[in-house]
């Protein structure tokens, strides 16, 4: 058993200087090594926007929505945290300001205010503190233990007209919890500049400044810049910000994301946050112990692999916003914990569908041509979800490629539906099949509205969250590929973000010329949730994002055999050959 703390800890992580300067990873890298003591950590992430969730929000304009099990459309960040805590986050676990005004101005047309003036201070600061603490006390593990620790990343910028409630908020709360149970780490920027590259500490001077004016004193300074501290540097920053130099850390870049765990821990932060928020009086048991001892082991030889020069995968990737890769940050980490787990180094070759597409030939020849010369020199080619009709019929092309040249294909959501458009065009004779999103009339749909969606509000509206998909009971899916990579199991859970899906008056023609929907819902039968090409290496589609639920050490099973299938390794894994024994490094939580 955990400890039998009454109080949870709290680590507010903030950031100040400029925005994305890496807060979500150094709050993720912390509980991440707070696990590696025994500890059960959860975490929060504050979005200062006024957006009820960020499900209506656009990948280029905040990165991709990531969702959770419950169906929640969060940041991107609450990603990363999943992934490196191996937790089940809740769309509570994400706080944004349209969710705080919105629950206080609720309770103020319910009367509860009892006919009081209602202001930012107390009334929302308040709402802010209690919903901190209401979920930072939820169990978000597999054990169901409550939370020992629970990392708090605020959003913005220290300084932000839309984070001054918030920051108001954390400034009453350490007083809430008291001085023992609550820590603040501030993220900053120290600058090289000049000729000589010399590192420059005045901007987390004024950030720290700015903080210390707002009622916040920081415990820890996590300093981002691109070289390790020179010498002298820690020093002038403890000197002029008020910490000790051993609660200074230097966050330079390093060879990998995974990489930043071990460079907080050999700097002494295990220590110092030991210290501040006394967790030796925390009482765990031997065998939570040696779990958090043995998830370090792993961690640092999963650190150490991406490190190594390893033989190269190059995955084509197709979609519509490959311009800003934040836009599929869970699909790119999918195909990097599947390609470490199966020692090969994952090369990504962004493909903007569109290029893809006769017109480009005509405007473009340049592009048109890079972007097959990169589908041609491919060794799997990845379709991922997406929205809207641009590029749509680039993707069909894809699909189309990988199905007739034996290249291994994964098509995710949208890439799922654009495989079963070609297929349906160039196999089954159907000349004019389509989906009803981009052509609602056209003569063979097969791919169509999912008819218990609302069409005319888009928040929230969508197929959402962890659903069951069940394995047929057919001779082909009991001996599928897709089944096997998932260990055999009859049923999986996976999250889905949709409003189409296959039309099922058209599977039993599909079926019949050989792409097999080895998955359906669990539910009714009748959704299309997993398909697999006939006499083909690896032909697999997902209607679900498998990618949401990929994990460093236990990587999504259909990503897995793509990178197994891209690398020539796929036939030894799957008869249990020598390379299934150097796969399975699954963390057992």
């Amino acid at each position: 058993m955990g400890s039998n703390a009454k109080q949870t800890k709290y680590i507010i992580v903030s950031g100040g200087v400029i925005s994305g300067i890496g807060k979500g990873i150094i709050a993720s890298s912390t509980g991440l090594l707070l696990k590696t003591l025994g500890l059960n950590v959860t975490s929060i992430k504050i979005d200062p926007y006024l957006n009820i969730d960020a499900g209506t929000l656009s990948p280029l304009d905040h990165g991709e929505v990531f969702v959770l099990d419950d169906g929640g459309e969060v940041d991107l960040d609450l990603g990363n945290y999943e992934r490196y805590l191996s937790v089940k986050l809740t769309r509570d676990n994400n706080i944004t300001t349209g969710k705080i005004y919105r629950e206080v101005i609720d309770k103020e047309r319910r009367g509860d205010y009892l006919g009081k003036t209602v202001q930012v201070v107390p009334h929302i600061t308040n709402a802010i503190q209690d919903w901190v603490e209401r979920v930072g006390n939820v169990s978000t593990s597999e054990d169901g233990r409550a939370p020992d620790v629970c990392i708090v990343e605020l959003g913005g910028t220290v300084g932000d007209i839309e984070s001054a409630p918030f920051i108001e908020a954390m400034r009453q709360f350490q007083f809430r919890v008291g001085h023992d149970n609550f820590c603040l780490i501030h993220v900053s920027l120290v600058p090289v500049v000049g000729a000589v590259g010399e590192q420059k500490t005045k901007p987390t001077q004024a950030s720290v400044r700015d903080l210390r004016g707002l009622g916040l004193s920081p415990d820890i300074l996590a300093c981002r810049s691109a070289i390790p501290f020179e010498e002298g540097i820690r020093e002038k920053l403890s000197m002029f910000c008020q910490v000790s130099p051993k609660q200074v850390f230097s966050v330079h870049d390093c060879e990998s994301l995974y990489h930043v765990p071990i460079l907080l821990r050999q700097q002494g932060i295990i220590d110092v946050l030991t210290e501040r928020l006394k967790l030796n009086e925390l009482k765990l048991s031997p065998e939570v112990r040696s779990e958090g001892e043995s998830l370090w082991v792993q961690w640092s030889e999963f650190a150490r692999r991406r490190a190594r020069d390893l033989d190269v995968v190059n995955i084509a990737v197709v979609g519509k916003y490959t311009y800003l890769t934040d836009s599929y940050i869970s699909v790119v980490k999918a195909l990097e914990h599947a390609g470490l787990n199966v020692n090969r180094k994952v090369k990504i070759s962004w493909v903007e569908a569109s290029d893809l597409e006769e017109l480009s030939m005509h405007k473009d020849p340049l592009k048109y041509h890079e972007a097959w010369q990169h589908m041609c020199a491919a060794d799997g080619i990845l379709v991922p979800g997406g929205f809207g009709e641009r590029g749509v019929e680039g993707k069909v092309l894809a699909s189309k490629w990988a199905r007739e040249h034996n290249t291994p294909y994964l098509g995710i959501c949208l890439g799922m539906q654009v495989a079963v458009i070609d297929f349906a065009r160039n196999v089954c004779g159907m000349t004019n099949a389509h989906s009803t999103e981009f052509r609602e009339a056209c003569e063979h749909p097969v791919v169509v509205f999912m008819p218990e969606i609302d069409r005319t509000t888009m928040g929230g509206t969508m197929r959402l969250g962890s659903r069951p998909t069940k394995f047929q009971d057919t001779e082909f899916a009991r001996n599928s590929k897709a089944k096997k990579l998932y260990g055999g199991v009859e049923e999986v859970h996976e999250r889905h973000r949709h409003r189409y899906e296959v039309n099922p008056e058209v599977v039993k023609e599909l079926e019949s010329k050989g792409l097999k929907f080895v998955g359906r819902d669990a539910e009714t039968g009748e959704r299309m949730e997993i398909l697999e090409l006939e006499n083909h290496p690896y032909f697999v589609g997902a209607q679900y994002h498998p990618e949401y639920l990929t994990r460093p050490l236990n990587p999504s099973p259909v990503f897995l055999g793509l990178l197994l299938a891209a690398s020539g390794q796929l036939d030894t894994y799957l008869s249990g050959g020598e390379i299934a024994k150097d796969v399975d490094t699954k963390l057992k939580m």
